[in-house]
């Protein structure tokens, strides 16, 4: 399903639908301007409106929505006659019929070409939508020609109706093209961001699966020791232990490698470092507001390329500026710089916050180290500076804190060749 759709999929029924799109049409088709003798034949905005609401609200029949509204229009037109200006039925009726052709045609060429196979494709899309609307605007002036005698119609007639349709027709493809556009970029902003989490919670869960491992091996061998000195109940206590491990373990690695699969699928083959960074600045603006802070971001780059590590990298660059966002008390501000030296790539986070204790240096990237607790004194669960840490080991790569006398600098140094696509 096309992203554009997606915004409305959760709309009422088919029969909901087509009565909006159908009274919607009506009302902006009286936003007009008339450009020949009279007010018979008008360019208004309903054809402007249809278009694009069968294009974000498609009705299961297209034609069945354009011989709805048509009638619609054409009613509402005669009624206004009778009501407003005192017409009788029959000849109101007529007199605003053509329009009812304009919207039949206009429908009956969505429907005929599947207007649905060429959302993703705004030139072809205007292309047939300027052909339809050109038609449907010649068989309704036609018509008006052969039941009024002041019609006229001579060339500039049909360049104004050729240049107003190419306009509109491409305007519409245009506008919802920009609104698809939009709503995919949001779409992989937020797959690259649950990607990087579930990258950095697989960390995680490898190293626990290490350690599970371990704990079995030493279960087990507790197990022959004790049934070897006849340590019956003991022994058959240590086994019940490493057999109920063992199965932590298989359901640890089923976990894993579901989380291995979704961070493995290429969502995007490559990202740009400016790119990757910029995803990182959008998401941490949005959660310094969350957070209730006014933070500045500059973003400083020298250097540029792209790469395939855009996941691991993701989960490093987020977790060191959401620490730097966390540390910011009220306002303050976060620097990202990128750099090239001697075939190294050089990423450096520098914020104005609470910074980190001299002491607290050594252990910073230890396990289990954290200076992030709930009201209830609950340690945070982030993915934390070590896991940081095994991202970028395991890119060949080094990092370094620096403690200045407010904020905290860090900065990691990764082999461009590890990086670069």
């Amino acid at each position: 399903m096309f992203i554009g759709n997606e915004i409305f999929s959760k709309f009422p029924s088919n029969r909901v639908v087509i009565t909006l799109i159908a009274i919607l049409t009506a009302i902006a088709s009286e936003i007009k301007v008339v450009p020949f003798d009279g007010e018979a034949f008008r360019f208004g905005l309903g054809g402007i409106t249809f278009f694009m609401l069968i294009l974000i609200w498609p009705p299961k029949s297209i034609w069945k929505a354009g011989v709805i509204t048509a009638s619609t229009i054409v009613i509402i037109r005669t009624l206004e006659d009778m009501i407003l200006r005192n017409g009788e039925f029959f000849p109101s009726f007529i007199s605003h019929f053509p329009a009812f052709l304009f919207y039949f045609i206009y429908a009956l060429g969505f429907h005929i070409i599947k207007v649905e196979r060429y959302k993703s494709s705004p030139f072809h899309l205007g292309a047939w939508a300027f052909l339809f609307e050109f038609l449907g605007n010649a068989a309704e002036q036609l018509l008006r020609f052969e039941m009024e005698e002041n019609i006229n119609i001579d060339f500039w007639s049909w360049a104004l109706m050729s240049a107003v349709a190419l306009f509109r027709s491409f305007f519409v493809a245009g506008l919802y093209a920009s609104i698809t556009v939009s709503e995919q970029r949001k779409r992989v902003e937020e797959m690259l961001g649950v990607g990087s989490e579930l990258y950095a919670e697989a960390l995680y869960l490898q190293k626990s699966m290490n350690h599970i491992e371990k704990i079995t091996a030493s279960s087990y061998d507790l197990y022959q020791k004790l049934k070897k000195k006849e340590e019956l109940s003991l022994s058959m206590q240590a086994l019940k232990i490493a057999q109920e491990i063992h199965e932590v373990k298989k359901d640890s690695q089923r976990v894993l490698a579901g989380i291995s699969k979704i961070t493995s699928q290429k969502k995007e083959n490559s990202l740009t470092l400016s790119e990757l960074l910029r995803l990182v600045i959008v998401a941490n603006e949005k959660y310094g507001e969350y957070l209730k802070k006014t933070i500045s971001f500059q973003l400083k780059l020298t250097s540029d390329y792209e790469t395939e590590k855009h996941i691991p990298m993701l989960a490093l660059l987020n977790n060191l500026t959401a620490n730097a966002v966390e540390s910011i008390e009220g306002k303050g501000s976060i620097k990202i710089s990128l750099f090239e030296t001697s075939g190294n790539t050089c990423f450096v986070v520098e914020d104005t916050g609470s910074g980190i204790k001299e002491e607290d240096v050594p252990i910073l990237f230890e396990p289990g180290y954290t200076t992030k607790f709930n009201d209830k004194g609950v340690a945070a669960t982030g993915i934390g500076l070590s896991h940081v840490k095994e991202i970028v080991q395991q890119l060949d790569g080094s990092i370094e804190v620096e403690t200045p006398k407010a904020g905290a600098i860090f900065r990691i140094t990764i082999p461009t060749e590890h990086l670069r696509k």
